[in-house]
């Protein structure tokens, strides 16, 4: 069965455009197929500032109103998801930029309103690799932004990490699917404050245990939540850390397995 990996790629990378160029030149290079995912940094909140439109925050989470919508379909889609596949267009590999509608390839819904509601905001119910599967049998490599949809003509802002996690158990039966998360950490650490205290492993047995301790907690929990997911729904292999990871195995970073 043939490797697929699929790597998503945080905010403070998409931010500084010299680790952008860096991470490219490894991404590029992964010779098996692949498709990357890409989060919207800062730059829809500064856009969202000159404009002045409120940007609303809730856990970490953007509360997506109409106008923010628009906004972040505008910087996801368009800018950061065009500037991606041009650069990697420049490394000699060949990409197409995709939102969740194009190719009806991942269909969400509308969360419900709870404690709280947070907009045109929604979660994944379907991935149809098929369209996908096409591109990737001729080496052609899909770079995925935040946005999906509802089959009904609604966008919806989805989060990054969970399409990724999605993405690779959409193609488990299809592929051995490897899910990367690369960030500007050498991976989830003991300790916050010091970058040597990376923990190696992390099983679904340890993982409550760490959430008890509060090791793991703010941002960190809805990343691992979806690697463990991952993990439960056959993906062979899911790791948390800086870049050098794709192409290094003796580089510092953090395995989740079962």
């Amino acid at each position: 069965m043939k490797t697929l990996k699929i790597v998503k790629i945080g905010g403070n990378i998409i931010d500084d455009e010299a680790a952008l160029s860096s991470f490219l030149d490894v991404f590029a290079a992964i010779q098996s197929p692949k498709i990357l995912i890409h989060g919207g940094g800062k730059l829809a909140t500064q856009l969202a500032n000159q404009l002045g439109l409120e940007v609303k925050m809730i856990d970490g989470r953007r509360i997506t109103d109409k106008a923010t919508l628009d906004l972040i379909t505008m910087v996801y889609a368009g800018k950061i998801n065009k500037n991606i596949v041009a650069q990697l267009q420049s490394k000699n590999c060949n990409a197409v930029g995709f939102s969740g509608a194009d190719g009806n390839a991942i269909v969400s819904k509308k969360r419900p309103v709870k404690a709280v509601d947070f907009g045109f905001v929604g979660d994944v119910v379907k991935v149809n690799t098929k369209t996908l599967q096409v591109l990737l049998e001729h080496k052609v490599t899909p770079v995925f932004c935040a946005i999906t949809h509802d089959q009904k003509g609604q966008l919806l802002n989805t989060n990054a990490d969970t399409i990724a996690s999605e993405l690779a158990i959409g193609f488990a039966d299809q592929y051995q699917t490897e899910l990367y998360y690369c960030f500007e950490k050498n991976g989830v650490m003991r300790n916050v404050n010091d970058e040597h205290s990376v923990i190696k492993e992390i099983t679904t047995q340890t993982y409550q245990s760490l959430i008890d301790n509060q090791v793991i907690v703010d941002g960190m929990l809805p990343k691992l939540n979806n690697c463990i997911h991952a993990v439960d729904k056959n993906v062979h292999k899911v790791c948390i850390g800086k870049p050098e990871m794709l192409v290094n195995a003796h580089a510092n970073f953090t395995t989740i397995s079962k």
